[in-house]
């Protein structure tokens, strides 16, 4: 694990405790191009009553609205949380070339847990690496669902 990789899954993670400070499930993601964060989002869903605010697609709007563009090709994404479906999809849409994520998603995960979007024929292939930061991403989320209990 590089520094890198520390440095900026921290920021997804600050960002992720915002959220769950927020009752929102606690994801945060970060996008970076050139060593520099360009864009962050959290999870809004519940605030803002729309399904589509996850964190990566947050963080996805953002860093096209900062980039003037909606192909992402000279950036990485980090999450705290492995993407679903719809953010796999919108990774792969933007043509985000690297995805790390913190914690694996048994219910939702679509970069190898539960299925693998990312190997899937589409015209652009993410590379991937999970599990970093792992054990702060879950414990964060195992929190949050707890205090729900």
């Amino acid at each position: 694990m590089s520094n890198f990789d520390i440095k900026y899954m921290e920021k997804a993670l600050e960002l992720a405790r915002e959220a769950f400070e927020d009752d929102e499930v606690p994801v945060g993601a970060v996008i970076v191009r050139n060593d520099e964060i360009v864009a962050t989002g959290r999870n809004r869903r519940e605030k803002e009553k729309n399904a589509l605010l996850h964190a990566e697609t947050d963080a996805i709007n953002n860093a096209c609205k900062a980039l003037g563009g909606w192909r992402l090709w000279n950036c990485e994404i980090y999450v705290t949380l492995e993407p679903c479906p719809m953010c796999a999809g919108a990774i792969i849409n933007a043509h985000i070339p690297t995805v790390y994520f913190g914690a694996y998603d048994f219910k939702n995960g679509s970069c190898g847990t539960i299925t693998n979007l990312f190997e899937m024929p589409y015209n652009f292939k993410p590379n991937y690496k999970g599990g970093i930061m792992q054990e702060e991403c879950a414990e964060l989320l195992k929190s949050f669902f707890k205090r729900l209990r």
